[in-house]
């Protein structure tokens, strides 16, 4: 979820629920594959306009937007995909239903954010073991 003014424990909360269960990409998890579940969470930073020349992979994700369409992407999906900055402008442009060049057009908003990412992994790397 982008913006809002809601605490952080309250948005993780329901996205987590709708991810879940509302999510119309996948189905409704069951109950027993929550124990199979690896949970990752990316708390974004404000959003910042960015010109295509600064975009770092692998730092910034981005939100490509115009009127009431937007696209999103975390940064890790370049980074993990190994896209140049040029090719991750046109994959966000094209999740939010534009054509891939939708970038280069004036009335196209393009926003930069960083993410801090916890990994369910990482915390239980750190716990003894049972």
């Amino acid at each position: 979820r982008i913006g809002g003014d809601q605490p952080l424990v309250r948005v993780v909360a329901d996205c987590a629920r709708s991810a879940a269960l509302e999510d119309p990409r996948f189905r409704p998890l069951e109950t027993r594959e929550i124990e199979e579940t690896e949970i990752e969470l990316s708390v974004l930073s404000p959003l910042e306009e960015i010109a295509p020349a600064r975009i770092e992979v692998g730092t910034h994700g981005l939100v490509v937007s115009r009127g009431w369409r937007r696209g999103v992407l975390l940064p890790q999906v370049a980074l993990e995909r190994r896209w140049s900055p040029e090719r991750f402008l046109e994959e966000t442009c094209v999740k939010a239903g534009f054509d891939r060049d939708a970038w280069k057009d004036q009335e196209t908003r393009i926003h930069g954010f960083t993410a801090e990412i916890f990994c369910e992994a990482e915390f239980r790397s750190g716990l003894p073991e049972q």
